[in-house]
């Protein structure tokens, strides 16, 4: 199989696992040497082991990197300051993006981008939600307040006790207004740590001062 033929045949895959080229084939060690190649050459963006990227000029779809974070490492969901820009609460956008994940912590670094996967334990992995990306690919980015929480939790050294102005001065939290501080502490509990559910408390008493003074 020369390179417009192979080509064709997944210009319109989102991702290219060579699992799935080299799948029922006899020469799946010409195919997996091709791969090489043609990554070297840059025809394909090698995202892992294994997983790759038609160059942009050859691809016909362009899924974003939420959904090429959930793939890359499953299970997992983007979270975290990617997820807190996404819905507004921070005001610069951020080039890494952090999912979480149960199995143990990894960061991949590509020419799409980094992606830094933090663990957490099974009990905690939920609130999160799917979203269609502007290719109608589906990707799991957490729920806006699981995002504050997974931060709190991954941040928690940087908290000191009683500093309520670590969330606007140091971290510029902003467009609280829809936050549920009842959702907050149920997902603290998850995490069965006294120190995050302090912290949690804490910035629920900030969300209400800042309600009064607006």
């Amino acid at each position: 199989m020369n390179y417009n033929e192979f080509r064709k045949l997944v210009q319109k895959w989102p991702l290219i696992l060579s699992r799935d080229v080299i799948m029922n084939r006899a020469d799946k060690q010409i195919i997996r040497n091709q791969l090489k190649r043609w990554s070297q050459k840059q025809l394909l963006i090698k995202l892992r082991r294994g997983v790759f990227i038609l160059n942009a000029d050859d691809r016909k779809v362009n899924p974003s990197r939420a959904y090429i974070a959930n793939q890359l490492y499953t299970p997992s969901y983007v979270s975290l300051e990617y997820a807190l820009h996404y819905y507004g609460f921070i005001p610069e956008s951020v080039s890494d993006l952090t999912g979480i994940t149960t199995k143990k912590t990894m960061r991949f670094k590509n020419d799409i981008g980094t992606f830094i996967y933090q663990h957490i334990k099974p009990k905690a992995f939920r609130g999160f939600r799917a979203f269609k990306d502007e290719a109608e690919f589906l990707f799991l980015i957490a729920d806006p307040e699981k995002a504050l929480v997974d931060f709190f939790y991954l941040n928690l050294e940087k908290f000191r006790e009683g500093d309520m102005e670590v969330f606007d001065k140091s971290y510029r939290l902003q467009n609280l207004e829809k936050i549920k501080s009842k959702k907050i502490m149920e997902y603290a509990d998850f995490f069965g740590n006294d120190k995050l559910k302090r912290v949690c408390r804490l910035f629920c008493e900030f969300i209400k001062e800042e309600r009064k003074r607006r």
